[in-house]
């Protein structure tokens, strides 16, 4: 198969796996993630097959629907990814970007972390995913589907999370636009990713404040 047929069989095997998923995680979060990526990579010296990937599969198995294993995702992608006989160093570069791209992995002490530019080009395009418009209509969903609370007023933000503390947060809602989504903008690596991000970080600013003001009764 060439790369156009592998790209097609992935997004075919990706819509199957997500089917049922939540609606943050869901294929169109990674139509989207995918959709970023390949607007970034016009810009980018960057492997473009890798990073069509990359995004495809990069929550085929979030860690946080599999009880905290972060071993589903890369082991699921990797029988897949051997299946289309790819070459085995594509295959372990994606396994790495699926590895590496969550926000939680940013927490972490590692001093050997990967780092590659089709990492930093799908890891802008999941995060700008998780900023603007669409990105509080996620968090928000996501909250619903763990039943936390919109807001509470007496539980401040953590802003100086370990990862773990991270992955186990029962937090408001709100709590997380200061614990993440408003970090995002700060931690952009491409230049592409920056300047989209800006705009959408912009976006949820004068949310929160429409939020603020509406919750004590000013508007």
């Amino acid at each position: 198969m060439d790369q156009n047929q592998i790209i097609s069989k992935t997004i075919d095997f990706v819509k199957d796996k997500l089917i049922g998923a939540e609606g943050g995680h869901d294929w169109f979060h990674i139509e989207r993630v995918y959709n970023n990526a390949q607007l970034i990579s016009k810009t980018e010296n960057a492997d473009r097959f890798i990073v069509a990937l990359g995004a495809l599969l990069h929550d085929i198995a979030d860690a946080k629907f599999h009880d905290g294993d972060e071993t589903v995702g890369p082991k699921v992608a990797r029988e897949f990814l051997f299946q289309q006989n790819i070459d085995s160093t594509i295959i372990e570069h994606v396994i790495k970007i699926i590895e590496n791209i969550s926000y939680k992995s940013s927490l972490s002490k590692s001093q050997n972390k990967f780092t590659s530019i089709e990492l930093d080009i799908v890891q802008d395009a999941d995060r700008l995913d998780a900023i603007g418009a669409i990105g509080i209509a996620r968090c928000f969903n996501y909250g619903g589907f763990k039943n936390r609370e919109i807001y509470n007023p007496d539980i401040a933000p953590n802003l100086n999370m370990t990862k773990e503390e991270y992955k186990n947060s029962t937090a408001p809602t709100i709590n997380h636009f200061y614990e993440k989504l408003l970090l995002l903008k700060d931690k952009m690596n491409t230049k592409s990713g920056k300047k989209i991000a800006k705009k959408r970080h912009e976006y949820m600013i004068k949310y929160l404040d429409q939020f603020d003001a509406e919750w004590n009764g000013k508007l």
